[in-house]
């Protein structure tokens, strides 16, 4: 077992300082990459190697499993592994089991494992006939917020106007009904939500104060994990535990507020001080994560912003490298290839593709990076995000245009209405299809479940409208081509991938190379952020995204959303303090789009190369029939002169030519080969 100097041996001069403080109430404030985790767990075994703390009466609490596993994990390792790491959750959990039965003389009631049913039977009830699975999954989010935020269901309406809640446009006091429809059909079933343990709890504790003083005697010490994620109900069931004993130590970071969509409330950790006025408070600043470049963007986010808790500055303790880059694309396709160049231009210099991220503010942004890695042969991890391609929402509307498709082929002929917009037919037709999802042109307001599936439909539409421009007597027929083609260019996920993540689901992770993408306004921040703490809570996310990256950090965007569309689009006014006085992006200009091989290109190819190009568009077209798809969608010219230009022999030289990943290779690599063969 270590011994005490032992375990603050290696520690930081603000980690040894917050290790010692082990009695009274204690506020650390540990920056990103500060070695949090490693600091409390040290804190923890230090009190237990010195006699103060016994194991058992020690109460570590977090918010995931996984973090608690890796707590218990650690204090092992330190000699205390008596010591309960939990979370919230399932602390409160084994108090009410044990304790129901003393209460109320039967079993705790079974938990249920999802509200879904539930809520959507409570919604029958209230008359919302119908609903689909995204506006359930909202309604079920809005119980949790309200039992979380200690809101009632009669006081829901007013607070909901306050704060700005809304739900798949439903006004706020039909979700009330809901609300309470749902408590009805939970006390029918007999059962209990995941939010009822923690109340259940609370519950038990202050009513019954002869349970409430045993479970203060089994527990003495009490530490805090993520202060800064801590709801009101959790707040409540924490003061219950300590039952006015200030020996508890919160650890937080003001910076890293990213759940008050969920109930967080950051205003728990900036009130903590207040709370308890002799609070020790140590602040962790030594950044061991992150190059001095990627904490320099880091500091600067805040650069300038006023009203907000933000703690001290960081400082880099890893070894310079190389320059943050800031990259402004003509459109978003070009960007996406130009972030799979590079990852596959990093991967070739020895970063493994597990070492790297691709992190966006919505789901509906993976799939133009799906597609681009794919098509490079890149292996993908998703984290926080279903592959595209493979969302309920996506794979029924898909379904529905195959329908569509023979029914069209059958003679059925779809009408326009003359009063409607002109989105050209094949835009009027996957509009028709996606009404009877119940798509709309226009977004739901507020973030949620709703504005997802929106988003992911919403992005059939963009790929419809854009082949109909293209190719303006495209059909439905045209377009399932055109998706088969992008679903089978994105591989299946893979644990050795490149990581696609959201960046709310980024939080807690780390990697050596980031790509921070889609970072224009109306993005980021996203357009429904229309209050100052809404927008404060977009800089904070940002702020994530940013200083999940060690060494390598690229910050980019795109003016439009399609090739030749209106550069309109700006970055990110979080990048205001960031950019280079010369930046190009401040004079609005941006990385060219790179050009595609034209005729003259192939007129500077000498005689073998061009007949080979012959013979490869020939056989495209011939592969094209017998398949019934568009030539391109076998493969493009710039592949075809790209194959021209290399003549490949074998398998192997294959890789890494653009628009041939591994599907393609497998489906045409061995004809196309003998075709360059052919030639001689």
């Amino acid at each position: 077992m270590p011994s005490p100097e032992d375990l603050l041996e290696n520690l930081d001069p603000e980690q040894r300082a917050a290790a010692e403080a082990l009695r009274g109430p204690v506020c650390i404030v540990a920056g990103a990459g500060t070695g949090k985790t490693r600091t409390i767990t040290h804190r923890i075994a230090y009190g237990v190697a010195t006699g103060l703390y016994v194991p058992t009466e020690v109460l570590a609490l977090t918010f995931t499993t996984r973090a608690a596993g890796e707590m218990r994990g650690r204090l092992a390792q330190l000699g205390a592994p008596h010591v309960q790491a939990r979370t919230f959750h399932s602390a409160a959990l084994r108090q009410a089991r044990y304790f129901w039965p003393q209460v109320y003389g039967t079993e705790l009631p079974e938990v249920v494992g999802s509200k879904f049913g539930l809520v959507a039977e409570a919604a029958s009830r209230e008359g919302i006939r119908r609903p689909d699975n995204a506006v359930i999954r909202d309604l079920a989010a809005e119980v949790e917020w309200a039992k979380v935020s200690n809101v009632r269901g009669a006081d829901y309406p007013d607070v909901a106007r306050r704060r700005g809640r809304e739900v798949a446009d439903l006004d706020a006091g039909r979700v009330a009904a809901v609300m309470a429809a749902y408590e009805d059909v939970k006390r029918e079933r007999g059962r209990i939500d995941f939010e009822d343990i923690l109340l259940i709890t609370a519950a038990i504790l202050a009513d019954d104060e002869r349970i409430a003083a045993q479970v203060r005697r089994q527990y003495r010490w009490f530490v805090v994990d993520e202060y800064q994620d801590v709801n009101p109900l959790q707040s409540t069931l924490l003061d219950l535990w300590l039952g006015g004993r200030d020996d508890v130590c919160v650890v937080g970071d003001p910076r890293q507020t990213i759940y008050t969509f969920a109930g967080a409330s950051p205003q728990i950790l900036a009130d903590f001080a207040q709370r308890y006025p002799d609070a020790e408070r140590v602040s962790l600043v030594r950044n061991y994560r992150s190059t001095p470049q990627v904490v320099a963007v880091a500091n600067a986010v805040f650069d300038g912003v006023r009203g907000e808790a933000h703690g001290r500055p960081l400082q880099a303790q890893a070894a310079p490298a190389e320059p943050v880059r800031y990259l402004g694309y003509s459109d978003e396709p070009s960007e996406a290839s130009a972030v799979a160049d590079e990852i596959v231009r990093l991967h070739r210099s020895g970063v493994p593709y597990r070492e790297m991220a691709v992190l966006f503010r919505i789901n509906a942004q993976s799939e133009a990076f799906e597609e681009a890695l794919g098509e490079r042969d890149v292996p993908v991890t998703l984290r926080g995000v279903e592959g595209y391609f493979q969302r309920a929402e996506v794979r029924q509307a898909v379904t529905l245009l195959r329908g569509a498709a023979r029914a069209g082929e059958d003679g059925a002929d779809a009408t326009v209405d003359a009063d409607a917009p002109d989105h050209g037919r094949l835009g009027h037709e996957v509009r028709a299809v996606l009404a009877s999802m119940g798509h709309t042109e226009t977004a739901p307001s507020g973030p949620g479940a709703t504005r997802d599936r929106w988003e992911s439909l919403h992005a059939l539409v963009t790929m419809a409208d854009d082949l109909a421009e293209s190719q303006p007597e495209a059909g439905l027929t045209e377009l399932l081509a055109d998706l088969d083609r992008r679903a089978q260019s994105a591989h299946a996920p893979t644990a050795e991938g490149v990581t696609l993540a959201t960046l709310h689901a980024a939080k807690g992770l780390e990697w050596d190379a980031v790509f921070c993408v889609g970072t224009h306004e109306g993005m980021m921040p996203i357009t429904h952020a229309d209050t100052p703490q809404a927008v404060a809570e977009e800089r904070r996310l940002f702020y994530v995204g940013v200083t999940r990256a060690r060494r390598h950090l690229t910050i980019s965007w795109a003016r439009a959303r399609k090739p030749g569309g209106r550069q309109g689009r700006k970055p990110t006014r979080f990048l205001d303090p960031l950019l280079p006085p010369d930046h190009p992006a401040r004079g609005g200009s941006v990385v060219p789009r790179p050009k595609k091989r034209s005729n003259v290109e192939l007129e500077s190819l000498d005689a073998d190369a061009r007949a080979v190009f012959e013979r490869l568009r020939e056989w495209r077209s011939t592969t094209a029939a017998e398949a019934k798809v568009p030539a391109y969608v076998v493969f493009t010219d710039a592949t075809l002169l790209a194959l021209a230009e290399l003549r490949p022999a074998d398998a192997h030289g294959l890789v890494g030519i653009p628009g041939i990943g591994q599907t393609k290779r497998e489906r045409y690599g061995e004809a196309v080969l003998e075709v360059i063969a052919q030639q001689g």
